[in-house]
């Protein structure tokens, strides 16, 4: 599920990922290093959801989609600066 709703919690969400991946993202990495982040996040108890690889691969592609990631050259994914 894309956006949370009656039945569907935010963190289990593809958005409520998304925001997770977003946080996650303070320097450049590639999809293995921030799956190993957040697949270690979800092991305990800092992220109330669990998420598949699947899901982490269609939250970034929603992110990229919506401009608030980018690619780096190196191959790494890259937080997008708000313009002003």
């Amino acid at each position: 599920m894309v956006l949370p709703d009656k039945h569907i919690r935010f963190s289990e969400s593809l958005l409520g990922l998304g925001a997770l991946v977003l946080e996650s993202l303070d320097v450049p990495k590639s999809i293995d290093a921030l799956w190993d982040e957040l697949h270690s996040q979800m092991g305990g108890n800092e992220f109330p959801a669990k998420h598949s690889f699947d899901n982490l691969v269609l939250a970034v592609d929603i992110l990229f989609a919506i401009r608030a990631i980018t690619l780096h050259r190196n191959g790494r994914l890259v937080r997008c600066a708000l313009s002003s």
